[in-house]
Parts: structure tokens; sequence; C-alpha cells
């Protein structure tokens, strides 16, 4: 394989407005605000980006304040119809996590969450350092539960009670691998979580989840050369049969392929998405040989 095809396997793609799903609803307004967490890069970066582009108010929020000044600053550069702004907090501190969503409110009407922070740490079940699970679980499952629960209350006050929580799972929150407990048992919660919400929110306040396969983020393609070298196979291998080998389409999702899920999954055409999973995965999940 060529040293360009490789390069185009661990290249993190950049955000294109382009690419963006442009939906048409009146609730995407900058009066109406979508709080984002994760939103330094990656999938999260992509997703405040996005929503943005369709009109909204995005908070983004991250532990990485210079990973948040680039979001912001690319939604200036790309002269998006909405706007990001940023709170840099720490998920694990609940008194930040309540100030995300004072400082969210003090935009518009916060109407969205989009749960999307996340955490991988490898190791066997009986060598996994509790400090790291513990870690892991209040990013990825009990700050989820303690945004939902403080932004639920804003949705209920809109003049119409309409919003959405949205969690990103994963395959993993269908199916579990290996060496990854914590991520294992966290995506499976958030699905647990979205559930909840949907059986609380009387259809107008609707919860869902996104479940993908790999996606093309600095933090998968970043592993591809490590894993390449300890199997001593290509990184083209790596991609298509390492981490694509259950997938019927060899080719990783972009972060904003996913953030075009939340925008979906946010809009009045899914109004019948509640408690429900949008599973995009190529095939992963439901077929096998």
């Amino acid at each position: 394989m060529s040293e360009e095809a490789e390069s185009d396997h661990l290249a993190a793609p950049t955000f294109d407005p382009d690419d963006v799903l442009h939906v048409d609803d009146d609730h995407f307004s900058a009066d109406s605000v979508a709080i984002v967490t994760g939103g330094g890069s990656g999938i999260g970066r992509a997703t405040a980006l996005a929503l943005a582009a369709n009109g909204l108010t995005v908070v983004a929020t991250d532990v990485d304040d210079d990973g948040l000044v680039e979001t912001a600053e690319q939604a200036s550069d790309h002269d998006l119809a909405g706007t990001v702004e940023t709170v840099t907090a720490d998920l694990t501190d609940d008194a930040e996590v309540e100030d995300i969503v004072e400082s969210a409110a003090t935009f518009g009407e916060v109407r969205y969450l989009a749960n999307i922070a996340g955490l991988q740490h490898i190791d066997p079940i009986d060598e996994f350092p509790m400090e790291q699970y513990d870690l892991m679980h209040d990013v990825m499952l009990r700050a989820p539960l303690k945004l939902s629960q403080l932004v639920m209350p804003h949705v209920r006050d809109t003049d119409d009670g309409v919003g959405a929580i949205g969690n990103m799972a994963s395959v993993h929150g269908h199916y579990v691998t290996s060496d990854k407990v914590a991520y294992n048992v966290s995506k499976f919660g958030l699905r647990g979580l979205t559930q909840s919400i949907a059986a609380e929110g009387d259809g107008r306040l609707r919860a869902f989840s996104i479940s993908t396969g790999y996606v093309k983020t600095p933090l998968v393609t970043n592993q591809i050369p490590d894993t390449a070298e300890q199997r001593g196979i290509s990184v083209d291998e790596v991609v298509e049969d390492v981490m694509l080998g259950q997938s019927r389409t060899k080719e990783m999702m972009t972060p904003v392929d996913v953030a075009n899920l939340f925008v979906f999954g946010f809009s009045k055409h899914a109004k019948h998405l509640n408690g429900g999973d949008l599973t995009f995965d190529g095939g992963m999940t439901f077929t096998y040989e």
C-alpha cells in the first residue's frame, strides 16, 4: 500500500461546512441553546460546529481550554449561522457542571444537550485500576445524568417544552470486547439513561443515543501506528481488518458524520425518536459471517 493511502488513514479530517446536514426547524435559531460536552475536539467539536451551522447558539464545554479556543475560532472562521460560546469545566466536579448549565441559560433557552465527552483505558478486569474506572464513570455516565437533571427543567420551562438530550453511546453499548470494562459499562449505562429520560420526558422532551463503530478522530487515529507496530501489520490492515473487521462498510465515519446524527436527532424530523438508538456502525452489530 502506498504511503499516501496510509497517511489518509492517519489524518483526522478537518471540518467542512459543506458536509453538514442542514435542517429547517423553527427551534434551530439563536434563541435556542445546545450544550455540547467534549467540545474541544473530535466528535464534540464537530457537533458544536454543525449545530451552530444550523443557526443554534451552542455552548461547548471541555476540560481542554485550548481545544475550546480552537473550536470557537473555527466557528468564527467559517462564519456559521449560529455561534459557539465556550465554558471550560471539569465534568467530575458538580459545581462546575452546574456552572455549565447556568452559563448556557444566559445565552437563551436551553433546549438541547449532547453528552459526548469520553475517555478510554485498556486493561483486563483483574488489572483494571479502579481510580481510572471511577474517572471514566464520572465523566461518561454520572456527568450525563447530572447534566440531564439540570437541563430538563430548562426545557420544560420553554413555551412549548420541546427539546432533546442526545447521548453518545457506541457499538460497545450493544456488545463488548475484552479489556474495556469501564467503557463498556458506561456505554451500556448511557443507553439506560437515554430510555429513562424518554420515560419521563412526556414526548416533547425526547432522548436518544447514537452508537457508532470507529470514528476518525485524533483519539482513534493516534492509536493506529502503535497497533500496527505491536501486531506487525500495516496501517491499512489495522483499519480494515482489526478496527473494521466486523463492519461491512470498510471506511471509518468522520466526526461530522456523527455530528449530523445529532442535528437530525434534535430536529423536528426526529419527533418519534424517543428512547431509541441510532446505530450507525456499517453493519458491525447486526451482521456476522
